[in-house]
């Protein structure tokens, strides 16, 4: 269960993954030492994972990005994940229930780049691509409520 201080730091973190020690221990009246012991036992017990940083993948020349919904053949799921894995312009990828068994954010630089980057896995899966004209919601987590 995560008390109202706890909540209090990550709605910090997730603002601002950079936040100094002093910095957190100011804005919710702890001690360094006690936030540090709180963030500590956060990253124990998996609620917090990493802290990370977002990369904006137009500054590093990938205007495109698609939402892949991938369908292996029979018998090649094992082969298409691997595939999926191993080319970096897939973003994220989720496995799935129903009919696709994957769900996968791809970044391209061009439409001709996606036709290759699906051709990999073109002879090992359907695929159903819709490419991405805005993020209303970023990547968020999900409410902090009492729970």
């Amino acid at each position: 269960m995560l008390d109202d201080l706890d909540r209090k730091l990550l709605d910090i973190l997730v603002k601002d993954s950079r936040a100094s020690l002093k910095e957190l221990a100011q804005q919710v009246g702890l001690s360094s030492p006690s936030v540090s012991e709180r963030l500590r036992r956060l990253e124990e017990r998996g609620v917090i994972r990493a802290f990370t940083v977002e990369i904006d993948p137009e500054a590093l020349g990938y205007p495109l990005q698609a939402i892949v919904r991938i369908r292996p053949l029979p018998g090649k799921l094992h082969i298409v994940q691997q595939l999926i894995e191993e080319i970096p312009e897939f973003g994220e990828c989720d496995k799935v229930t129903g009919d696709d068994c994957f769900v996968a954010r791809l970044y391209v630089r061009s439409m001709s780049e996606l036709d290759k980057l699906l051709d990999r896995i073109a002879d090992k899966a359907e695929t159903s691509t819709a490419i991405i004209k805005a993020q209303p919601i970023r990547r968020r987590p999900p409410p902090m409520g009492n729970a």
